[in-house]
């Protein structure tokens, strides 16, 4: 019988970046499962992937009777799917799956961890988050960060002790397909042509770009704040946002309004073709208050972006400042702007920082690499839970045999 990974996350989306690990898990003779919120999002998940997928409520915001539910609902599945590991994604998955999977003596138990919502609340809400962060790393077996500096937080908020908790290689979810999908090479002129055409922009005008949830946390007021300085000292700037209004953390009305009603702002909602986007602009730009590496990020360092993010935990692995982009201190509107302004006024840094960004990108966030690490994650926790041997020999051994027969 080959080992088998369950995949746990809140909601269908988080599937989408782990896409690549599950294609390298099958290819490898694991059998793989998902388990997410219902809808359609989820069964597309199954049909592009083709994996088995199993639904359970899951909402974002804490509700003890619906996560009550969740968590017996999850047991029922592991009961009936009886993964050799289960590999949870996301703070509410995260819990719930790591309950489950003790509850059920699951043989290997993961917690992956892409960030951190306890970093922007007060009150209640920041203790219950701590508690549940806490739970979900003690019940798991091995806690895998995204970034090195998340990982740093996660440990000196007492959260998870430092040997339980590692990042691979160097950070990310599943790095970036920096000589496939997201080269620009591959993009084709007209490709943004039409993207400008769709929104009406102009041919020569400078593009920034936003790329996320439009929530309060991703930092829209500061970017709308300097929006509406940078508009009238650049009457052909434009400004492209592609993502999704979220109810959870909603924008301000003022933030909503002026987003919705100026002309020069362009909003495309859910994206699918992202290669094409990003060759439509000319930076990126991503305040945000809390992030768990920046994925948006080294996908535009990988398109030859230059990129402007905030200092913080995420965003210091994803952007080397002054290198490949350039930092500013989060909430800080005045020094957003200005950062901008750096950018819009000297093409020749807006080129030097995109090329810089992309060596980096093909240098160190190569896919095949982050998804044989985390492989070889899997084999080792295999063969130290005994399910294997040392290292999961025993697994690789009858794979090779069948191969050879």
């Amino acid at each position: 019988m080959n080992p088998s990974v369950l995949h746990v996350t809140t909601v269908p989306m988080t599937l989408r970046f782990l896409a690549g690990h599950v294609a390298h898990a099958k290819g490898k003779g694991f059998e793989v499962h998902a388990l997410s919120s219902p809808g359609e999002p989820l069964d597309e998940c199954a049909r592009d992937m083709q994996i088995e997928v199993h639904a359970a409520v899951m909402p974002r915001r804490i509700t003890p009777l619906v996560d009550l539910a969740a968590l017996w609902r999850i047991v029922r599945v592991i009961r009936h799917v009886r993964p050799t590991i289960v590999d949870a994604h996301t703070p509410k998955g995260g819990l719930l799956a790591m309950m489950a999977a003790t509850l059920c003596r699951v043989p290997v138990r993961i917690y992956h961890q892409h960030g951190l919502p306890l970093m922007t609340a007060t009150g209640a809400k920041r203790r219950i988050l701590r508690w549940t962060e806490r739970t979900a790393c003690r019940l798991a077996h091995q806690v895998i960060c995204i970034s090195e500096s998340l990982r740093e937080v996660l440990i000196a908020e007492g959260l998870c002790p430092p040997e339980k908790i590692k990042v691979l290689e160097h950070g990310s979810i599943d790095g970036v397909e920096a000589d496939g999908r997201f080269n620009p090479a591959r993009i084709s002129a007209e490709s943004a042509q039409l993207v400008r055409a769709r929104y009406r922009i102009p041919p020569g005008a400078l593009v920034i770009g936003f790329v996320g949830r439009i929530v309060r946390d991703k930092g829209l007021i500061e970017l709308t704040q300097s929006w509406r300085a940078l508009r009238e000292e650049c009457p052909s700037l434009h400004l492209l946002v592609a993502g999704p209004f979220e109810s959870q953390d909603p924008i301000p009305a003022d933030v909503e309004a002026t987003l919705r009603s100026d002309p020069r702002i362009h909003l495309a909602g859910m994206v699918r073709d992202m290669p094409s986007m990003y060759r439509t602009l000319d930076l990126l730009v991503l305040p945000t208050y809390r992030e768990g590496f920046g994925t948006a990020l080294l996908e535009a360092a990988a398109m030859e972006l230059p990129v402007i993010a905030t200092r913080i935990p995420g965003c210091v692995d994803a952007v080397r400042d002054g290198e490949t982009g350039l930092l500013v201190p989060v909430r800080d509107a005045e020094a957003l702007t200005a950062a901008i302004r750096v950018y819009l006024g000297d093409p020749k840094l807006r080129r030097q920082h995109g090329a810089n960004g992309r060596h980096r990108a093909r240098r160190d966030f190569d896919p095949e690499m982050m998804r044989e690490a985390l492989f070889q994650e899997y084999l080792r926790l295999l063969g130290a839970r005994g399910v294997f041997g040392p290292g999961g020999n025993e697994f690789l051994f009858r794979r090779r045999a069948r191969e050879l027969s």
